[in-house]
């Protein structure tokens, strides 16, 4: 969400940074500010406000500021409300002064211990207590070690728990900026005569196309005419430089023959941003929730969602985890269905709307009838952070999807899964939920992009298997437990894209009704990961086989499957059975377009279909 800028130059860096800041809006954001330092020994000189960057810049108009080292800023608020005061850059008694992207998990001891230590804190934020850590190291120095800017922020860092990209600068060392980060994006900008930091590379294109993507845990230092990098181990590193030619478009199809193709594959960085900032070592940071989301998720004894469509299949998915590994009751609802009907609200309920648009008209309407019958939070999962939902959220976590131009959600549903994940462990640790279990989703979580992306390997063999559809009338789905909700999301992606009538069955129904549609012009297509229900579903499936139904499995190895007479084996990678449903999505996703394309339906657009539903 925010958004983080720093320059060096030989020139005044106001301009650069104002012109970065406004190409970082896109990012959501509710306040913005801008510092700079002009000579050794003056004041660190900052400008702040709440709102947009335009009110920033027009304040700047009026009251210009110059500097030759600069870092600028927008933040989404977490730790304190959007107010000019919780706004960064952040300073330390005018000699440090600091932009932070992230969370700092232990900011409340570090404030008290930098209280005792005489430091005065002007904001609520978890970032100024940086600002004073760094300016304490460097009066005190280390063992060993000089008094450079790059060896406090050294010291500094280690004390830090959580995630961060820092850009840094002091005072008395004009011509420097430092900068780090640990669990959020940070790259370098090679300028000629003036070098740059930023969280997002599109923050520097009208500067720069010459980038270095730093990795976790390095730590830069720039100035005008070098860039020096160290990695976690404090090793001197030499990072590979890239040259950006065209800037990210989410408008732009680029190479691919529809926004949706191009969203689908878009879903392995997708989900790397999405997560990114959220997660500590072992540990979802549930401050990415919100400023008030402690207090909600300490109080939550049993959480409503409500949503539409491929949301409230996320939803769905999201009632096993909850109840199986938060143990509390979690209510699922439609939200036309919702809303007009008589609601029990049980003590301690959370409500969580989920809107890839946040102006979705029902989940809109419903969300606001909570707010009124006795639910004690509201928490949203969106895509567009200037939303009604989630300006009218108590807590927002957003989906870092980008602009999703095609009409059937792709990569706005896994990311949404990947936040209901969180949501799930930062629930789960208060209600017994074991510190290795989610010390492990959050390893498999962070595997999960590349998980994605050996799923989207298969586009060639999919794109064969959609051959085998495109002339059929009807098609079943099937899957059991955390599966049949994708089985639905399959079936739902088929019928919207190629107009093809497909149903999402929970495989164990089948005797009580389905069986009845199945012969061999009935493909079927079965979701089997290797977990507990696996030989429930290979019985199901041998009652699909002896109707004379053609069978689609899409099963990792570990999985008794073998491609015969009537089946055809798709291979997935193993994953976590937790996680399945997110990668079991991906090849589904690409069924449904390819057999759009062969048919010659408008994908991007299907009939009778919109994007953002606004209306009732």
């Amino acid at each position: 969400m925010c958004g983080l800028i720093g320059a060096v130059a030989d020139r005044n860096v106001v301009p650069i940074l104002l012109e970065s800041l406004q190409r970082l809006e896109y990012r959501g954001y509710d306040s913005a500010g801008v510092g700079v330092v002009a000579d050794a020994g003056d004041a660190v000189e900052v400008r702040r406000r709440a709102g947009k960057v335009r009110e920033l810049v027009d304040d700047l108009d009026g009251d210009p500021l110059a500097g030759r080292t600069g870092i600028a800023h927008t933040r989404w608020a977490t730790h304190g409300p959007p107010h000019e005061v919780n706004a960064h850059p952040h300073q330390s008694n005018g000699r440090i002064c600091i932009a932070h992207n992230g969370i700092i998990e232990n900011a409340d001891a570090l404030r008290a211990e930098l209280t005792a230590a005489g430091y005065a804190f002007a904001s609520e934020t978890d970032s100024e207590a940086i600002a004073h850590l760094i300016d304490f190291q460097r009066a005190r120095g280390r063992a060993g070690a000089g008094r450079s800017l790059v060896d406090a922020v050294r010291s500094a860092v280690d004390r830090l728990e959580g995630s961060y990209a820092l850009a840094i600068m002091a005072n008395d060392d004009p011509g420097r900026i430092v900068a780090t980060r640990v669990g959020s994006p940070l790259v370098v900008g090679k300028g000629i005569g003036e070098n740059y930091v930023a969280s997002d590379v599109l923050a520097l294109r009208a500067v720069t196309d010459r980038f270095i993507i730093l990795e976790e845990g390095d730590l830069v230092e720039i100035t005008a005419d070098e860039i020096s990098v160290w990695n976690l181990e404090d090793e001197s590193v030499i990072r590979s430089t890239i040259k950006v030619e065209v800037a990210v478009d989410d408008t732009s199809k680029g190479n691919y023959r529809h926004h949706m193709q191009k969203e689908i594959f878009e879903q392995p960085q997708v989900l790397r941003s999405t997560l990114e900032g959220r997660m500590g070592r072992e540990r979802a940071l549930e401050h990415a929730f919100g400023v008030r989301a402690a207090e909600a998720f300490d109080k939550t004894q049993s959480v409503t969602i409500v949503a539409c469509g491929t949301s409230f299949y996320a939803a769905s998915i999201a009632r096993y985890w909850i109840e199986e590994h938060v143990g509390i009751p979690c209510q699922v609802d439609i939200a036309s269905e919702f809303r007009y009907r008589s609601v029990v609200v049980a003590p301690g309920s959370l409500f969580v709307t989920i809107s890839q648009s946040g102006e979705t008209a029902d989940t809109l309407a419903a969300l606001r009838i909570a707010r009124q019958i006795g639910y004690f939070a509201t928490l949203t999962l969106c895509n567009v952070p200037t939303s009604s939902c989630v300006r009218e959220s108590d807590l927002a976590l957003m989906t870092q999807a980008g602009t999703e131009v095609g009409v059937a959600s792709t990569k706005a549903f896994t990311a949404q899964l990947a936040n209901l994940a969180l949501l799930t462990a930062v629930l789960g640790r208060r209600h017994g939920m074991e510190g290795a279990f989610e010390s492990k989703l959050i390893a498999n979580l962070r595997e999960l992009p590349d998980k994605i992306e050996q799923a989207l390997a298969l586009d060639g063999r999919i794109t064969t298997l959609a051959e085998k559809f495109a002339h059929r009338h009807h098609a079943l789905f099937l899957g059991r437990g955390l599966m049949y909700p994708v089985a639905l999301e399959g079936a739902l992606k088929l019928k919207e894209l190629s107009y093809i009538h497909a149903e999402g069955y929970p495989a164990g129904e089948l005797k009580h009704g389905p069986l009845a549609l199945v012969d061999e012009d009935m493909p079927v297509v079965a979701v089997a990961p290797n977990n507990e229900l696996l030989q429930k579903l290979r019985s199901n499936l041998q009652e699909v086989r002896a109707r004379g139904g053609e069978l689609y499995v899409f099963a990792d190895a570990a999985t008794p499957f073998k491609d015969g007479s009537g089946m055809t084996v798709i291979r997935l990678p193993e994953v976590d059975p937790m996680l399945a449903p997110i990668v079991y999505t991906a090849p589904l996703q690409l069924l449904a377009y390819h057999v759009a394309v062969l048919k010659g339906t408008d994908v991007d657009q299907p009939r009778n279909l919109a994007k953002s539903v606004t209306v009732e």
